[in-house]
């Protein structure tokens, strides 16, 4: 047995559409396909989001919704990701709202707040900073629904571009006017890079994978080479990201929000910046995902099992777009990862 039958046959109007658009490739005009575009509205990943929103375009957190971020800007982004993933754009009247909202709160500069409309926080050991992740998260919603040649979009990218380190990677935090990056510590560590984050850095390569033009430029491709140099293997993780996407796992934290390292994320992430199988550690990844595929073809999300075809079809997505060669080339080392190295014993 294929996965199509399986994934046809899930309850959810949502899925069977995408897998119906997006894997399958159906034209709009076929008949299931107009069904499921209606059907979907009814379905309750897409009816429960839509009633949830507040008149001003927000979502506020909400236990049932899987919305726990800190502050209804965040919320609000995460809320336009999964309508973005479910396959809307910027037609759908609630996301021209929710935009608008995300909007309104920009900043001159293009960044986003964290709270009270300030860009800054006070750190314990670095004073007033500012973390590139604020911004990103906003903007890779917008992006995802349509937005990312908005000048008011444009205006992010450009300022994300203005606050990287040396190496053209993200730190995870900056001093107010961007020219001091702290390093990261433990699991947010960029492999091979002195001050890069990739929690941070995983977060503004997310937001660049969703623009038509600059996803493939060299200062992406080069954070995304620097990622890839994590080669760990957690199978555990493997799908959060989608499974966060429809609400079966909560979208939380701030540092942590992309704590986990969810290699059908960075799989994702691949072929829309332009990498490709003739890259090893590219290779290797799809190598493991087919280990990892189930007899009848799924994807299994050990945590929550009742993912797992969201999971398959993210995964199936990515790999159909995945191409043998390209212009893609990788200047780094293959380096063994570890988050947090061993100390050596006094005595």
């Amino acid at each position: 047995m294929t996965w199509i039958p399986l994934l046809l046959a899930d309850k959810s109007a949502a899925l069977r559409y995408l897998v119906l658009r997006k894997l399958l490739h159906k034209a709009e005009s076929h008949d299931e396909v107009k069904e499921l575009e209606e059907l979907r509205f009814e379905d309750p990943l897409i009816k429960n989001l839509i009633k949830f929103q507040n008149r001003n375009g927000s979502w506020g957190a909400s236990d049932i919704l899987g919305l726990r971020l800190q502050g209804t800007l965040r919320n609000t982004a995460h809320a336009l990701i999964r309508l973005g993933f479910l396959g809307f754009n910027k037609s759908f009247s609630p996301i021209q709202k929710a935009a608008e909202f995300l909007f309104r709160h920009q900043l001159e500069n293009g960044s986003w707040p964290i709270k009270n409309g300030k860009p800054t926080f006070k750190h314990p050991n670095h004073g007033e900073v500012i973390s590139p992740l604020i911004t990103t998260i906003p903007l890779r919603a917008l992006a995802m629904c349509g937005y990312a040649e908005d000048e008011r979009a444009e205006n992010a990218y450009d300022y994300l571009l203005s606050i990287r380190a040396e190496d053209g990677s993200w730190p995870t935090y900056l001093s107010p006017d961007g020219k001091v990056g702290y390093q990261a510590v433990g699991y947010r560590q960029l492999p091979n890079s002195r001050l890069g984050c990739r929690s941070n850095s995983t977060g503004a390569v997310s937001a660049f994978a969703y623009h038509p033009k600059r996803r493939s430029t060299p200062d992406v491709k080069r954070v995304l080479d620097l990622l890839l140099a994590r080669e760990t293997k957690d199978r555990l993780t493997l799908g959060f990201e989608a499974a966060r996407y429809v609400g079966i796992e909560s979208a939380r934290g701030y540092l942590t929000y992309y704590a986990r390292f969810d290699l059908a994320h960075i799989l994702n992430i691949c072929w829309r910046v332009g990498a490709t199988l003739s890259d090893p550690r590219i290779a290797n990844m799809v190598e493991y995902l087919e280990s990892v595929k189930g007899s009848y073809g799924l994807w299994e999300y050990q945590p929550k099992p009742e993912a797992s075809r969201w999971i398959t079809f993210d995964i199936l997505h990515s790999l159909s777009h995945l191409d043998e060669e390209g212009e893609w080339i990788s200047t780094e080392p293959r380096t063994k990862y570890k988050s947090y190295p061993r100390k050596p014993r006094r005595y």
